[in-house]
């Protein structure tokens, strides 16, 4: 009970700040707004055609559905969140607190499906053999029902103990996939050389979605670590506190990315497009030579 108090506290001590009428926290909420506004047909479009290529026994598209279907959760809440941010009855407070805890849950849950996906991508290059003999829409389906059980100890961790104890295993749990995530890039990249079995596009495919997945894990989960290492300072850092809040809800849309990346083609053609646009700026005179030099390479 003492740490479900203290966290209430600190989700109280967030909201007398959201009612401050300051300029950063008016941002964050319009940002949020925007983010479920554009955010949330597009996953629903994106499950929709994942699920019909699991249909068909494609097992990859797996892992990118779980995946979706958290940033999903994660939206849900932002918008009953936005709703009930001001919490000015016992009420409000209780639904707050309740969907806090979920949309929680949903993040460290979108982590673990980004290791999964990494994983797999891994596999591809470095045990090809391995990997296409074990895939199995049975053994996926296992794997995912681990990574949506694994973030319920954290989170119950929040509602049992203290302050410093809740936070550390929390800022544990996000810390843990980035040296994965290293190792994935590092190994498929060496691997690259030696693999002969896996066709060029396929593999600028797999590096692109592992360089993808490091950056979106740098980028927008990172901001919020450096934010929770130091929750006892005394001058509370309400910017700091924006930045990180805005970077974590911005994680669905970057996992949407992530899907464009993973469909055929589009690496392809984000490379042509590239080639086209650095062709261009050399040789203005040219445009239409360079337009068509580029199509033929990709």
């Amino acid at each position: 009970m003492e740490g479900y108090n203290f966290n209430y506290t600190i989700l109280m001590k967030s909201n007398s700040n959201s009612t401050s009428g300051n300029d950063a926290l008016s941002l964050m909420h319009v940002a949020t707004c925007i983010i479920i506004a554009i955010g949330l047909p597009l996953i629903l479009v994106a499950i929709y055609s994942l699920y019909s290529l699991v249909q068909n026994n494609n097992v990859a598209p797996i892992y990118v559905i779980n995946l979706l279907m958290s940033d999903l959760t994660q939206l849900c809440c932002l918008i009953v969140m936005e709703v009930y941010y001001r919490m000015q009855t016992d009420e409000e407070r209780l639904i707050y607190i309740i969907f806090f805890f979920i949309h929680l849950y949903a993040v460290q849950t979108s982590v673990g499906f980004m290791v999964c996906i990494a994983l797999e991508r891994y596999l591809v290059i470095a045990c090809p053999l391995w990997y296409r003999y074990r895939r199995t829409i049975k053994i996926s389906v296992v794997i995912c029902a681990i990574v949506w059980a694994l973030p319920l100890g954290p989170v119950s961790f929040f509602l049992s103990f203290d302050e410093k104890v809740s936070y550390t295993i929390f800022i544990l749990f996000l810390l843990l996939p980035f040296p994965p995530f290293i190792f994935f890039l590092g190994g498929t990249l060496k691997a690259l050389s030696a693999s002969k079995s896996v066709p060029n596009d396929e593999k600028r495919r797999i590096v692109g979605i592992l360089v993808l997945v490091l950056l979106i894990y740098t980028l927008l989960f990172l901001p919020c670590i450096i934010l929770f290492t130091n929750p006892l300072r005394e001058k509370y850092d309400k910017s700091l506190d924006i930045l990180g809040n805005i970077c974590l809800r911005l994680s669905p849309l970057a996992d949407l990315v992530l899907y464009i990346f993973m469909r055929k083609g589009a690496i392809d053609k984000l490379l042509a497009f590239l080639c086209c646009c650095s062709m261009d700026s050399n040789d203005g005179s040219s445009p239409s030579v360079s337009m068509t030099t580029c199509t033929q390479s990709a």
